[in-house]
């Protein structure tokens, strides 16, 4: 995480660190903070800025607090971090992310943090993933404290950009952040907080807590009023405070990012680097950038009333890559910063290529009808459709995409005679029919170098039931011929001269998509069918640099067992059968402070039989360790997802013991209806 980071030991202000205060609510539970503030803040008061997330302060992201909090507090800022209820030493129970409750605790929260003595009444709110998505949603809730947010990879639509849906069809990452979530949330509150009813609330979290995966977010296969709630994008102007919105390529929700400017009308800018779920100043893939000192520049704008000059530049501001050749665990992006005044830019237009049997072309050609279907082991190269990175070592992302595009239809374009920058979201229409009443299809954009290596740059999934909208299941009709637009993954990629542009098309994209429940042959129509590019007609060298990333000190922590990570596939030739294993394993660390062993780990395995839809088969195991003098406990737990033509089959398991004391088990075994997926 530190590599090419500047930490920082010495600022304007000497720093207080409260390890542990109590933010009361109206109901009677108490909710967990962790505090940092500059010394001064005692008899003069300061902005505060929040952190509300469930991943338990203490023991989960302290490393992480440290870097940033202590840092802006370094700055003349009270930096809170708090456990939502029901997760890490805050007292009740959590039923569901989002859920209204987190939304009216947090506004809660914010009026106790504004009427501190140590705070000036102006909040901000931050986060990352979860404390990106509720800094929205809370913003939308109008707390009148609240001035400003900065949120960090997150969606302002909960079906369309969330790690459970894409275009209608399944994530696997959605079972593996449920699976994630469910083993998370079985964890004890710290007895140096909670004290001697420590084991009490750990039991009724461990008895009241099911997992979401299956009962409620498999529930919900469409975009009903469930996903709606928590979603944004339903009424844009219910937010009036300023947002700063970042994202990454490689990450999961960068799409967001454009949408919210184009969208919003509160004060609002907008940054996509070349990074996966991670903050900017951590930047994998690199480069990283000095965003502390950007988000010092935001709230002393926005909560100091103090003319930065953030708001004098320009909206939307992207680094533009250039080609780089595939890996799982790149470490560097080439490329430039580029820079947009408003989104969506009139510096951007619409390219058209044709897709003709011999490849991508600028005039529509004679028409032609090319039949596929996809192995249902398609996709292997293509890495995880959210990857975390863990510092840049996780091997999860997309790999030299030729395998999978020798299994697919492909249309390629000339040899480019000069560079074409493409920025926003490519859209691809098809004519297309196919043999089954259901099915999706996957659309890939690479970058082919001179050698023939294939970069993934974008892609674009539909379930063929939604190709009206995502709210209504509409069959298709076997051999009818249909028209559909996909969108693409927003992109902001060079492509070089020497390269050539190629579109792919596949009815598999397996372990990310989990496969229809019958094989589907498509047929296209060539002639009805065309990728349009959006084309950044400015290609000059943007002036626009970043500071170098600075942190504050990490909190001081002793490695035991280093963290590992693998990724590995295999293939048995006599059945016909693909297998592919992830490990990452966070190792085993002491946390000084408090005194006390962490080690936290994920393995998922997938298993599919090319010809066989229905031999789909996924599991997800997690394990913590915590462990100090009188306190040594373990969690395990399993999710395995398999399915019928008709149904979902979910199987989950807890096991946690206590001083090698086995103290609680349970087994869940349910059955949910395929609709349309």
């Amino acid at each position: 995480m530190t590599d090419g980071v500047h930490i920082r030991d010495e600022f304007p202000n000497q720093v207080i660190e409260i390890e542990h205060t109590w933010i009361p609510m109206s109901d009677g539970i108490r909710l967990s903070a962790r505090i940092w503030m500059p010394e001064y803040a005692v008899n003069n008061p300061v902005p505060a800025i929040l952190e509300y997330i469930p991943y338990r302060k203490r023991d989960g992201t302290r490393v992480h607090d440290d870097c940033r909090h202590h840092y802006w507090a370094g700055h003349g800022y009270i930096c809170i971090r708090l456990d939502i209820r029901g997760t890490g030493d805050s007292e009740g129970l959590i039923t569901d992310e989002y859920a209204l409750s987190e939304q009216n605790d947090a506004i809660e929260a914010i009026a106790w943090i504004a009427n501190q003595p140590w705070c000036s009444g102006k909040v901000g709110m931050t986060g990352i993933s979860w404390g990106g998505f509720n800094s929205l949603q809370v913003a939308a809730r109008r707390p009148p404290a609240l001035k400003a947010i900065i949120t960090h990879c997150s969606t302002d639509d909960r079906y369309t950009d969330d790690c459970h849906w894409m275009g209608g069809c399944m994530l696997t990452d959605g079972f593996t952040w449920g699976s994630g979530f469910y083993h998370m949330m079985t964890r004890p509150p710290d007895p140096e907080i909670a004290g001697d009813n420590w084991f009490d609330q750990w039991m009724q979290r461990l008895e009241e807590w099911a997992p979401p995966t299956s009962n409620i977010w498999m529930n919900h296969q469409t975009r009903d009023d469930y996903w709606r709630h928590g979603s944004i994008c339903e009424n844009y102007d219910d937010i009036e405070c300023a947002v700063y919105a970042v994202g990454g390529w490689e990450d999961g929700y960068s799409n967001a990012v454009p949408r919210m400017l184009a969208n919003l009308s509160c004060p609002r800018k907008g940054l996509i680097g070349p990074w996966g779920h991670t903050y900017p100043e951590q930047g994998y893939p690199g480069p990283a950038i000095g965003f502390l000192q950007e988000g010092l520049r935001w709230w002393d704008y926005w909560l100091k009333d103090l003319d930065t000059g953030i708001m004098e530049e320009d909206m939307y501001r992207v680094w533009m890559q250039d080609y780089v050749k595939p890996s799982a665990t790149l470490e560097h992006v080439p490329g430039r910063w580029i820079s947009e005044p408003i989104w969506p830019s009139p510096n951007v237009e619409t390219k058209i290529l044709y897709l003709d049997q011999a490849g991508l072309k600028t005039n529509r050609g004679e028409p032609t009808i090319i039949q596929h279907s996809s192995p249902q082991s398609l996709g292997v190269t293509g890495g995880r459709w959210c990857p975390y990175g863990m510092g840049g070592s996780s091997p999860d992302l997309a790999i030299d995409q030729r395998e999978d595009d020798g299994r697919s239809i492909c249309f390629d374009g000339p040899i480019l005679a000069d560079p074409l920058p493409i920025l926003g979201a490519p859209t691809i229409d098809l004519r297309f029919a196919i043999n089954q009443s259901q099915g999706f299809i996957a659309v890939r954009l690479m970058d082919v170098a001179p050698d023939g290596t294939s970069k993934r740059v974008s892609y674009g999934l539909i379930n063929l039931t939604h190709r009206e909208d995502h709210e209504h299941i509409e069959a298709m009709v076997p051999g009818e011929w249909s028209d559909v637009q996909i969108t693409l993954n927003d992109l902001a990629h060079r492509f070089s001269s020497g390269h050539r542009i190629r579109v792919a098309i596949s009815t598999a994209y397996w372990p990310m998509v989990w496969p229809s429940p019958a094989a589907v042959n498509l047929l296209i129509a060539t002639d009805n069918s065309a990728i349009n590019l959006p084309v950044r007609r400015t290609d000059s060298e943007d002036i626009l640099e970043f500071s170098i990333p600075e942190i504050a000190p990490m909190g001081k922590f002793r490695s035991i067992e280093p963290p590992f990570s693998s990724l590995t596939v295999s293939r048995d030739l006599a059945e016909g059968v693909w297998n592919q294993k992830l490990v990452e394993n966070h190792g085993l660390a002491h946390i000084d402070a408090i005194n006390l062993d962490v080690e936290d780990g994920l393995t998922c395995e997938f298993s599919i039989q090319d010809n066989d839809p229905l031999s789909a088969t996924a599991s997800w195991n997690w394990h913590t360790l915590r462990r100090r003098k009188g306190w040594d406990l373990n969690i395990q737990t399993t999710t395995r997802l398999r399915s019928t033509a008709t149904e979902f089959l979910i199987d989950t398991s807890v096991v946690a013991t206590q001083s090698d004391e086995e103290v609680f088990r349970k087994n869940w075994n349910q059955r949910l209806q395929r609709n349309g997926v």
